[in-house]
């Protein structure tokens, strides 16, 4: 099942990070070990809709659509940003200085991000 959205072009990431967690055994644990938390995303597309999906490195190893179960750190940011950041163009903390990230709940756990979005880079060139 995709988790792409058509109202959200960079949502795509989130099949490529789940592709990513699923290639084995040892990369979803490997993730999970780094991660140890509930990420969740709320993306906000150019017409003002707004859309979660969470990547779950703490319980499951798994990326699907909603807030999850009790998220660690919540992330909102515009598809558009998303799509850079993921795609290496744009940096979170510079996202987040400049106001287009806000970050909700523990955000020491949102650094543990990067080497996951990362993952997904090099499995796809977006």
């Amino acid at each position: 099942m995709s988790l792409k959205n058509d109202k959200f072009p960079s949502s795509v990431a989130f099949d490529l990070i789940n592709s990513a967690l699923n290639a084995s055994e040892a990369d979803r644990k490997d993730a999970m070990k780094q991660g140890n938390a509930v990420f969740a995303f709320t993306l906000k597309n150019a017409a003002g809709e707004t859309e979660s999906w969470n990547i779950d490195l703490k319980n499951k190893g798994t990326v699907s659509t909603g807030l999850g179960d009790k998220p660690t750190v919540t992330l909102t940011l515009s598809d558009a940003d998303f799509g850079n950041l993921v795609a290496g163009k744009a940096n979170a903390q510079r996202l987040f200085m400049s106001g287009k990230l806000k970050i909700k709940g523990d955000i020491m756990k949102a650094t543990k991000l990067d080497p996951i979005l990362k993952k997904s880079q090099t499995k796809a060139k977006l």
